[in-house]
């Protein structure tokens, strides 16, 4: 049996790939000694608990290198997707669970200016023609690490490549301030 698709269907399936990090955040209360801080549950921006858990954050990323992109994916072993690798890296090293939506980790975290990037930050993009579609971790010097898409796995690249750049969408982090 031969399937045909159409340039639509092919269209729509090569969109959901992209699209990974819009996914519908899901819903999970405190298990476990896991604290959700999705904004549903209020308070103000997420931080971590102390300041060395940035190094960590930056170290546990890359450990995630080469692992396969999974559309909705947030644990390396069914694969992962942008917003999934930095909820499931953040809660690793914190404890936190952040929302598994890009915009709406980007809700939740403090903003920050691109010039004042630290590793362990949060770097945003807009990739679908709507803000905070994709994000990564920042690892310094113009690096950041990603889930980019369904033709990859974890990867890094960098802020200066000329697609990468143009869709800057911003910086957020995970340090209190002060």
């Amino acid at each position: 049996m031969r399937i045909r698709f159409s340039l639509a269907a092919l269209g729509i399936l090569v969109g959901i790939g992209i699209a990974g990090c819009g996914t519908t955040p899901v819903s999970t209360p405190r298990v476990g000694g896991i604290e959700d801080v999705s904004p549903a549950y209020g308070g103000g921006y997420v931080t971590l608990n102390h300041p060395t858990e940035a190094e960590q954050l930056v170290m546990y990323a890359y450990g995630l290198i080469g692992t396969g992109y999974q559309f909705g994916g947030r644990n390396p072993e069914a694969g992962l997707d942008c917003s999934g690798m930095v909820s499931y890296i953040v809660e690793q090293v914190s404890g936190k669970r952040l929302p598994h939506n890009a915009a709406k980790i980007a809700q939740t975290t403090r903003p920050i200016k691109r010039g004042a990037l630290q590793p362990g930050d949060l770097v945003f993009f807009n990739t679908l023609k709507q803000p905070h579609s994709h994000m990564g971790v920042y690892l310094g010097d113009d690096r950041f690490l990603h889930a980019p898409n369904s033709r990859g796995s974890v990867r890094i690249d960098s802020l200066a490549n000329r697609y990468w750049s143009r869709a800057f969408d911003g910086a957020r982090t995970l340090q209190p301030e002060g």
